[in-house]
């Protein structure tokens, strides 16, 4: 990340500031115009998992899922990164049962389940993960199923030069308005390729995956479709009390939320979060230090940066109320610093103003 990042959040122990995290920001409306940003809205940088949504358009677009009959919660799950709870893996296996792929033809690699009580549980049991369970198994079961309806090779589908991935790549590129050249390419956690965009673009291919009117039929239907399937089904896309289906939960249907590794965040503002007659929106923020999880003290890791500074967004956006806020407090954009005999001993908050065009 350039050095014109700026301070997003301080975390403080009693009256001193002990740490700092920096980032950028673009929120970018429906038809390309900026609206807000932090730092450099053209920072460069990977997508990480929040380009699953994108990942998945060219499989809905090809209405594939009409052609195995996968229900809305099963996109949903395509779109997401789940936590490896048994629902989770009940979904993965329906859509691996309908599309004909089988569990070992996923090349995403094994992890323990995010879901700390899924993990614990499978540890006690000596029941070891399995790539079903990896947080990632949604999108490749789609990936493969794509390739399936096509035809194509299953043993290379991750190759960038695979028909499938192609077809990937040139799908986000017109979403974000770049030709193919412009993106970045590199290759994921779990061995995928991955897309480097400017915030700008990444942030407009969000507004437009969230109000597609100027894009062709098929296409704006598909991105309907994706964006129905992951607010409906939030606990798909993330997993219960997680800050991506949590935060969908609170927006009632009118925010869609996809996050990355390494610090990025992407939100959606579907039309009419900002009031009558407001476009979509896409907001991608970029912490430069990656935001690694921090340990709380009941055990489960949590991002300490992209909740709040992505609270502190829609909260100086006007698009949560003080009621909705409320119900995400756990999250930020204040929030306690508590320790281990959980005494209250500091704070963290936002430190940032958007630049308004």
């Amino acid at each position: 990340m350039p050095g014109s990042c700026e301070p997003l959040l301080e975390l403080k122990r009693g009256e001193t500031v002990e740490s700092i995290h920096f980032g950028s920001a673009a929120i970018v409306d429906s038809s390309g115009s900026m609206i807000a940003w932090i730092g450099d809205p053209q920072a460069i940088t990977f997508l990480r998992s929040s380009a699953k949504p994108f990942q998945a358009l060219p499989f809905i677009e090809s209405r594939g899922h009409y052609n195995f009959g996968l229900t809305l919660s099963e996109i949903a799950l395509i779109c997401g990164s789940h936590t490896g709870t048994d629902m989770h893996v009940k979904a993965v296996c329906s859509i691996q049962d309908k599309t004909g792929i089988r569990e070992s033809d996923l090349q995403c690699g094994t992890h323990p389940p995010f879901d700390k009580s899924t993990s614990d549980r499978l540890f006690l049991g000596g029941e070891k993960p399995s790539p079903n369970r990896h947080n990632c198994s949604g999108k490749h079961s789609g990936m493969l199923a794509y390739a399936k309806m096509h035809g194509l090779p299953l043993e290379t589908y991750l190759d960038p030069e695979h028909p499938i991935q192609r077809e990937i790549l040139a799908t986000l590129a017109e979403m974000c308005a770049l030709d193919t050249a412009e993106v970045r390419t590199g290759i994921d956690g779990c061995s995928a390729p991955i897309f480097a965009v400017p915030l700008f673009n990444a942030a407009l291919a969000f507004a437009r995956l969230c109000d597609p009117y100027d894009l062709f039929g098929p296409r704006a239907v598909a991105c309907r479709t994706i964006v129905t399937a992951m607010t409906s089904h939030p606990e798909m896309v993330s997993g219960t009390g997680r800050f991506d289906t949590r935060l969908m939960e609170a927006g009632g249907g009118k925010i869609l939320a996809k996050g990355g590794a390494e610090g990025y965040q992407a939100t959606g503002l579907l039309p009419g979060a900002l009031g009558p007659g407001s476009p979509g929106i896409g907001i991608v923020l970029k912490v430069s230090d990656g935001d690694l999880a921090v340990t709380a003290s009941d055990g489960e890791a949590r991002s300490r940066v992209r909740p709040a500074v992505t609270l502190e967004i829609l909260r100086q956006l006007g698009a949560l109320s003080e009621a909705q806020l409320t119900g995400m407090a756990e999250f930020g954009p204040v929030k306690q610093v508590v320790n281990w005999r959980k005494l209250v001993v500091g704070e963290s908050r936002p430190v940032f103003t958007l630049y308004r065009a």
